[in-house]
Parts: C-alpha cells; structure tokens; sequence
C-alpha cells in the first residue's frame, strides 16, 4: 500500500489547520485554547484490530477547549480495509466536556465516526456516547472508559466498549502503558467477527518534543476471517508531535 494523495491531503489539511488555529483564536480574541498532532504509525489499531492493511498510517487532530471544561475536535488518520470500499481516511469529530477534582478526572463526550468515500452500503459510520473517570496516584495512573453506540460499524447493532487503562511514569521521560478492554456487538454476523477483548502494553519515550512509543497489541480473536487476522497480536511502533 501506499498512501493516496486523498489520504493524505485529509491529514495534511488537520496539520496545516493546527498550526493556524492559536493565531486565528488569539486574532479573534477567542477564549480558551487550541491544540492539535501529527502522528506517523507504522499500523494504526483501533481496539486491537489493524485499519490500515498492516501498512504505516499517517495521523492528525485539531482540538479546542474552553476553560469552562468544553471541548470538541476532530482526529484523522489515512485507512485502507482491503476491500474496495474505496475507503481512505477515517475522520472523527469529537466533543464534550472534561475536568478534574483533585486526583480525579472525568470526560463526558461523543465521537462520530466517518469514512468519506466509503460505499454507503457498507455502514461504516457510526456514533458512540463516552464516559471516563481516572485517578492519579502520582506513582501511577488508572482509568476506566465506556463508549455505547445504537448502532455500532458495518450496521452491526447496539454495543458497548469497556476498558481500564494504566500508565506508570518513569524516570528520564519514559513511561509504561497498559490496557485491556472488552468489545461486546450486537449482531456479530454484520460485523465479521465475534464479540472480543483487546488487550495493548508499551514503553513511551520524549525525546525532543517528540512522543516515541512501542506497543503490544493483541485481541482474543481467533476464527479464521479478515477481521480476525487483523487482530492478531503485533508490535506498532509511532512518533508524533504535539502543538503547542
């Protein structure tokens, strides 16, 4: 595979548009602030299971948040599913409202998940609601999510994402983060694969600004089909670089 000029014009404009948006605000005078990334992976995952044909992805975002604890964004990232769907690129905008209390933080929000120039009748797109809380343990972190949606990828029906995460800082920027969750669907004929759980455990380092970071990622998929193979256990390896 390699990357479509549509791909990566998708996520060039989100890097170009990142850059602008804190002048733009501050010309403005608009309150609160903007923030965005730029990430190169050598496979993009999406709850264990590869998106990108186990080929390198390009990703980006662009996100606001105002100082009362709203926020709203969009995340991209180039895609390819092997199956002439003419699907390229995933865009998601995002939005809610997040703040702490103490050592605890929470996030209340909604995610749209798009594949423009995907085959309509393919059901790609779909929206999730999200829930999570965290506590800071200043030795390490815990937090635990859970995103609901009516109507899940491929019109598969009603499911449900859990998960708990935990990060572990370490000494000269490296940190250590694990997590494991559990995808539960509806109608698993429609979406190619049974209900599962997705396990991920990895080593990060910032060197210079830049984010490295080296995953362990796996499901517990076995029956033989695409999606099941696309959840085989594999290392990623990503560099990315936040702004401001």
């Amino acid at each position: 595979m390699t990357f479509s000029f549509k791909s990566l014009g998708y996520t060039a404009l989100l890097a170009s548009a990142l850059f602008a948006a804190p002048a733009f605000a501050d010309d403005m005078g608009i309150p609160g602030e903007f923030s965005g990334s730029v990430t190169f992976t050598s496979e993009y995952a999406f709850r264990g299971i590869v998106q990108s044909d186990e080929h390198p992805a390009l990703q980006g975002s662009i996100d606001y948040e105002h100082d009362s604890g709203f926020y709203a964004g969009v995340w991209g990232s180039s895609v390819d599913f092997n199956d002439g769907s003419q699907a390229t690129v995933e865009m998601d905008p995002h939005a809610g409202f997040a703040g702490e209390i103490g050592n605890i933080s929470w996030d209340i929000g909604a995610i749209y998940y798009m594949y423009p120039g995907a085959n309509s009748g393919l059901d790609y797109d779909f929206f999730e609601l999200a829930l999570a809380l965290g506590y800071d343990f200043d030795i390490f972190s815990l937090s635990g999510a859970v995103n609901y949606s009516p109507n899940f990828f491929a019109d598969s029906g009603q499911s449900l994402y859990s998960a708990a995460y935990l990060g572990v800082p370490l000494p000269y920027d490296f940190a250590i983060n694990a997590h494991v969750g559990h995808q539960q669907i509806d109608d698993e004929r429609a979406f190619g694969a049974d209900s599962y759980t997705d396990y991920a455990v990895g080593l990060g380092y910032n060197l210079a600004g830049f984010d490295l970071a080296l995953d362990y990622v796996g499901t517990t998929l076995d029956e033989p089909g695409d999606i099941a193979d696309n959840g085989e256990d594999r290392v990623i390896f990503s560099i990315s670089k936040s702004f401001p």
